[in-house]
């Protein structure tokens, strides 16, 4: 996360727990017609096999944190407050969060390049200290976590049970299979776009 989110995340982190929901981080996004401030939140790990965050959460998120944002009034000029979930290709923001999803795969961007790139996708093996390692094309790939500008998992379609079935030759089959990869561009759209999409939003002008 950026300084400005960083500082934001820290001052909000408590009024989210209090709701007894986690902050897990905040991406802080300046535009010149206005800054937009989006929120991920989950529930905590005691319930995540229990249930999921859903509009309600958003929304005493959204009034809660915008009554504390106009106390504290820690963003110059105007700007947007949104609230989401994490969805299924969920951000990771700290060190723990990545250690969390250990075995997975990830997309990173790195604020600076590294082995002669910024971007790579690959499966999160360990930390160690304050270095994240990945294996990228086959090797190992250690990378220190300040180094991290974004990172953002990789869901596994198949374990969702949205892959699409494989042609095994012959024409109905193959239009089976046809169908079934249209119906996962649907799936995954929409489970894609509706956890993601922000359940509240609030203006702010100044």
């Amino acid at each position: 996360m950026s300084d400005k989110a960083t500082q934001i995340s820290e001052l909000l982190a408590p009024t989210v727990q209090a709701l007894g929901l986690e902050l897990l981080g905040i991406e802080y996004l300046p535009a010149p017609g206005g800054a937009t401030v989006r929120l991920y939140i989950d529930v905590q790990d005691a319930e995540r096999d229990t249930r999921s965050i859903n509009i309600d959460d958003c929304e005493a998120v959204s009034r809660e944190v915008s009554a504390q944002l106009d106390v504290e009034d820690p963003i110059s000029g105007n700007y947007t407050l949104e609230v989401s979930s994490p969805g299924v290709d969920r951000p990771l923001f700290t060190l723990a969060q990545l250690a969390r999803h250990q075995g997975e795969s990830a997309k990173v961007v790195l604020k600076l390049p590294q082995d002669g790139r910024r971007r790579f996708q690959g499966a999160i093996t360990g930390i160690e200290g304050d270095q994240v390692v990945f294996t990228v094309d086959g090797a190992a790939l250690s990378v220190a976590f300040d180094n991290i500008d974004k990172a953002r998992l990789v869901p596994d379609w198949a374990a969702l049970g949205l892959a699409p079935e494989k042609p095994k030759g012959g024409g109905r089959k193959a239009g089976a299979a046809s169908g079934a990869a249209a119906g996962k561009g649907a799936a995954k759209q929409a489970s894609k776009q509706q956890p993601n999409k922000p359940a509240a939003r609030k203006p702010r002008a100044e």
